[in-house]
């Protein structure tokens, strides 16, 4: 998990075209790889001033991620678009029911299987999102990008009001792919485990 990413050419000229349309270099070292990766995912600039991040929060997911916390999509697109890492989806197991929608369902059992802690990336259903803060499900981040006219807005000031640690933005834009660009903007940053930085410091 944390040997050097390979980054591609293709990959390399596209980030440089973005930062020479966005300036980002005033943003903090995860926030900035998160917005910048969203950005590249979509080859949408507005997500800059559309995503809402929070650079402690960020540096506290980051830990939990690259020590082992579980990871939960809320379907298989999501999933799928997570690399470096398997992630727990239980949308082919969930039946709707009376106000109870199959993605909603699917939080459940991710939840009963993963527990707290998790890293939860939602980037399709604003109802998965809306379950997930009815849950007492103790996340170590969520990541809700859920899309569309209904209900996408309204769940995602929801987690931003819940004060639960989140990345989300303000539109209703959003979907899977920008999701699991977040993610993965996440597990590609280099991670220092705290040791080896004391270590540097004493050095």
């Amino acid at each position: 998990m944390n040997q050097q990413r390979v980054v591609h050419p293709i990959e390399e000229e596209s980030f440089r075209r973005l930062r020479a349309r966005v300036d980002t270099s005033h943003l903090a070292p995860l926030t900035r790889a998160v917005v910048e990766r969203v950005v590249h995912s979509a080859a949408d600039p507005a997500y800059v001033t559309d995503l809402v991040c929070d650079e402690p929060t960020l540096a506290a997911a980051h830990g939990a991620l690259h020590t082992g916390a579980p990871v939960v999509a809320d379907v298989e697109m999501v999933a799928a678009g997570i690399t470096r890492r398997a992630a727990v989806c239980r949308l082919k197991e969930a039946v709707s029911g009376p106000g109870l929608t199959r993605s909603a369902h699917a939080v459940r059992l991710a939840y009963q299987q993963v527990g707290p802690g998790a890293i939860w990336v939602i980037g399709c259903a604003p109802t998965a999102l809306e379950e997930l803060l009815l849950l007492d499900a103790a996340p170590a981040l969520v990541i809700g990008l859920p899309v569309g006219f209904v209900g996408a807005v309204e769940s995602k000031a929801a987690l931003r009001g819940s004060g639960l640690p989140s990345v989300s933005n303000i539109s209703e834009k959003g979907g899977s792919a920008v999701a699991a660009a977040a993610l993965n903007a996440l597990l590609y940053h280099p991670y220092d485990p705290p040791h080896h930085q004391l270590a540097k410091e004493n050095a």
